[in-house]
């Protein structure tokens, strides 16, 4: 079904932008032009107005927009219909999923859904939180599982599971046999952190404050891009970091990294399910939300 120009139409419409679709949508700057071109060589008529800094909407294009959502609705009604009615769980459903959720948790789960299951296909994107909302408000993902807090605006947000965030030491370090450690002892020492923007960040620099702590206050030996650059730096002794329990499940394991709480407050948020409040789930997304949340998480740590 030729559903993609539609899709393509649609998240330029949403985002006002061709170089954010083409982020959204993996398809090159001038490969998004082609589809839209190809809608209006259909329809003759200008679909976007151009002129000014942000793309916006023709009334042509306006029409076309009420009725794209519509159609591609529609196309998700047939399916799932198809499905109920043959009873073949085929098709293919899109994840969005932030950092530590893609790379740490959902590779595992995907694995064990797709065994009994091979004419599903997944399709998994991994981006931060405020991507995934982007990908699911255009239509380009079916669901999306994030880290935090996120606005409910047009979509409903189900908490999946709690996930505490942990400090990680090397596991020759004199706190290598503690189960815990005092804030006060924590911002003597040497101190990985993330990048800012990344939603772990937000959470420790918070943490933080709430004791009276600013990151002036620590000893911060280097900032890293990504939660792999963290548990390698601090293996081989750059410093101390706190990152998701969920995220250094196999080093601890391995045993060469040791995790510890911290004496005054255990850091816990919330892993959410965000889907469109009023999309259809086809019948490969129905089956995999109930998997995911009947999922026994649990058993990664065993």
């Amino acid at each position: 079904m030729d559903d993609h120009k539609l899709r393509v139409f649609c998240t330029v419409a949403e985002t006002k932008s061709f170089s954010k679709t083409s982020e959204i949508i993996h398809l090159t700057q001038p490969a998004v032009s082609l589809q839209i071109q190809a809608l209006e060589e259909i329809y003759e008529t200008k679909l976007f107005d151009r002129s000014s800094s942000t793309v916006t909407l023709t009334p042509a294009g306006e029409v076309l927009y009420r009725y794209a959502k519509e159609i591609l609705s529609l196309y998700a009604t047939a399916e799932k219909n198809i499905g109920d009615l043959t009873g073949l769980v085929k098709g293919s459903i899109s994840i969005g999923a932030s950092t530590t959720i893609g790379n740490h948790l959902l590779p595992v789960v995907v694995t064990d859904f797709k065994k009994p299951r091979p004419k599903i296909k997944v399709h998994l994107l991994v981006g931060n939180t405020k991507r995934v909302v982007e990908l699911l408000n255009s239509g380009n993902i079916d669901l999306g599982l994030v880290e935090g807090e996120v606005a409910r605006q047009k979509m409903s947000v189900e908490k999946l599971l709690v996930d505490e965030l942990m400090l990680i030491v090397p596991s020759h370090h004199p706190w290598g046999k503690k189960k815990e450690i005092s804030i006060g002892e924590l911002s003597k020492e040497p101190f990985i952190f993330r990048e800012g923007g990344s939603g772990t960040r937000q959470i420790i620099e918070k943490f933080f404050a709430k004791h009276g702590i600013t990151t002036q206050d620590m000893k911060i030996s280097i900032v890293l891009g990504s939660t792999v650059a963290i548990k390698e730096a601090v293996e081989n002794g750059l410093g101390v970091s706190i990152v998701s329990r969920w995220a250094a499940r196999k080093e601890i394991k391995h045993g060469t990294l040791h995790m510890l709480r911290i004496k005054e407050e255990r850091i816990m948020r919330n892993f959410s399910l965000i889907m469109n409040k009023n999309t259809v789930s086809s019948h490969a997304a129905e089956e995999f939300l109930s998997y995911l949340k009947a999922y026994p998480f649990s058993k990664m740590f065993h």
